[in-house]
């Protein structure tokens, strides 16, 4: 018997023991940094204790129309203040927040709003109508529709609804918060983008929510009061959950309804924006902006950057803008970056392409990760020589609670104790770990495995091109054959021989594109490249 084995009287109290939630950050903040400025959209400037009242209001308000533990609220919101809002206000009521993405077809968000069973919708005065179609098209009991304009940016109210103003200006200000009793309780229901049939929602619970936004505090070095800007949709597994993350910090969140070159430019210089988060289509957009949408700025900008590797020809030029990137990865189905590219003092002589190499890798995992790493289909660790490929598979306190109402799926992504990502990768003889596609992206040519990630790297580099995809075209000899689709910058024409030719110099004959369609690629909402969208393409040509 060990000297702790009688450990009566250490149970566990009120005293020494309250569940994990970001809510607590905030009634925090409210206390020390009442007076601090907490979210910034243009003429809208809150300070905590601001932002923590209209939070009550808006948790009083959703009470009030009988929204209660369980029940679920839905958004339609770009990234405005009333989102950050509903990202506290909705789970301080007891509800689930299910924030939907705005570029949504009707059908699917009826869908969403049906499978979530959705109490109540919040509704951004641009996207009334989508909301107001996809209800009229539900089977079932219809949601309460509170619309949320925004007049600053041209879209007033249409009077058709309940206005989201009125709704928490009418609310009680001394609401009592309804904390979880167990932080294994859900606050968010997402569902994932879909390209493969009926999205999936994925429950967050707070635990998660808490531990993943205190995790990226340590893995962003960050320190007290930053200034974070809103790139990443808060739609988008929830912003990454830097909304919650940033009471923690006293830090502002700087609001940004459409993501423009000007617009970050404008924010980093205004309102010293210290932090983002962003696809590479992102940093892409500000290394190709043109000198009058630029604006000077004297401080380092730290950029988590996810949603596809970025070329190396891109963060080879975006560092010396002033701009320090961090390449995180991640899913829906863990509230967003899981591994980052923690970088080393070993590498900092690395320059240009070399120092891109070892930046534009998806890395460790992150501190609230158990493991991560890359597996074989019998679950064995692969080699870590930087060639064998295997599954990225994760386990840790940052994994959802799994797929609702799809136990099914949810049992088949956690098979043998690990969540199985889908995605594709390499490991380095330092554990780094490198995706080289999603299982569905490889290119398979004749027997041979070619990554598009690869492929596309290389087109990036050439300086027509701002962006490029590749994927598997069907070809009667070889079975599949690499077919490109690329972007050109304005003002030049395009050249599909030699953009062939280019590729050959650095690609074995088999890996370069055998065909290139130039025109604009089509996108998610969160800048990534729609490839099932070009997969169709590529078919019929």
């Amino acid at each position: 018997m060990g000297w702790m084995a009688d450990e009566t009287g250490l149970e566990r109290g009120p005293a020494n023991y309250v569940p994990l939630t970001p809510l607590s950050a905030l009634k925090r903040a409210a206390h020390v940094y009442s007076g601090e400025l907490a979210v910034v959209y243009g003429t809208h400037r809150k300070t905590y204790a601001e932002y923590y009242d209209r939070v009550t209001r808006l948790a009083s308000g959703l009470a009030a129309m009988g929204v209660g533990p369980g029940d679920v609220v839905s958004t339609l919101i770009p990234n405005l203040p009333a989102q950050a809002e509903a990202h506290f206000g909705v789970p301080a009521c007891g509800a689930v927040l299910n924030a939907i993405n705005t570029r949504l077809d009707v059908d699917t968000v009826t869908y969403i709003f049906e499978h979530g069973c959705a109490k109540v919708v919040l509704a951004d005065s641009q996207f009334i109508t989508l909301a107001e179609d996809a209800i009229a098209r539900m089977d079932g009991p219809a949601p309460t529709l509170i619309e949320v304009p925004d007049a600053q940016a041209g879209f007033p109210a249409s009077g058709r609804h309940p206005c989201y103003e009125d709704v928490i200006g009418n609310a009680d200000h001394d609401f009592s918060w309804i904390m979880p009793e167990d932080e294994w309780e859900s606050i968010a229901l997402n569902y994932t983008s879909g390209t493969t049939g009926r999205p999936k929602g994925v429950v967050y619970h707070h635990r998660g929510a808490y531990l993943n936004a205190m995790g990226q505090i340590i893995s962003w070095r960050m320190v007290l009061r930053p200034k974070y800007l809103t790139i990443v949709p808060l739609f988008h597994c929830n912003g990454w959950c830097h909304t919650w993350m940033m009471p923690m910090l006293g830090g502002t969140v700087i609001c940004c309804r459409d993501i423009t070159a000007p617009a970050i430019f404008d924010a980093i210089a205004d309102e010293g924006a210290t932090h983002f988060g962003g696809a590479p289509i992102v940093l892409n957009m500000l290394v190709n902006a043109p000198e009058e949408e630029r604006r000077a700025f004297d401080h380092t900008v730290e950029v988590f950057t996810a949603g596809a590797p970025p070329a190396p020809a891109t963060l080879a030029k975006i560092e010396p803008m002033g701009f320090h990137v961090t390449q995180v990865y991640g899913l829906t189905e863990v509230y967003g970056p899981a591994t980052e590219c923690t970088w080393g003092p070993q590498w900092d002589h690395l320059q240009g392409a070399d120092r891109a190499a070892i930046k534009s890798r998806q890395g460790v995992a992150m501190p609230i990760f158990e493991h991560i790493t890359v597996m074989d289909d019998q679950m064995g660790q692969i080699a870590m020589n930087g060639q064998a490929q295997g599954e990225i598979v994760m386990r840790g306190n940052g994994v959802m609670k799994g797929y609702f109402k799809n136990p099914e799926a949810t049992q088949e992504a956690f098979k043998g104790g690990y969540f199985h990502t889908g995605d594709i990768a390499v490991q380095h003889p330092d554990g780094y770990i490198q995706i080289t596609d999603r299982a569905k992206d490889v290119i398979i040519s004749g027997g041979e495995n070619i990554s598009s990630v690869e492929v596309e790297g290389v087109l990036m580099h050439h300086p027509d091109v701002l962006l490029a995809a590749v994927v598997a075209k069907p070809d009667e000899k070889w079975g599949e054959v690499p077919c490109a689709f690329v972007e050109l910058k304005p003002g030049v024409t395009g050249d599909a021989a030699a953009l062939i030719a280019f590729s050959r110099e650095s690609l074995a004959g088999f890996k370069a594109p055998k065909q290139v369609v130039f025109g604009e690629l089509p996108k998610t909402s969160t800048g990534k490249i729609q490839k099932f969208e070009l997969r169709q393409r590529a078919k019929s040509l």
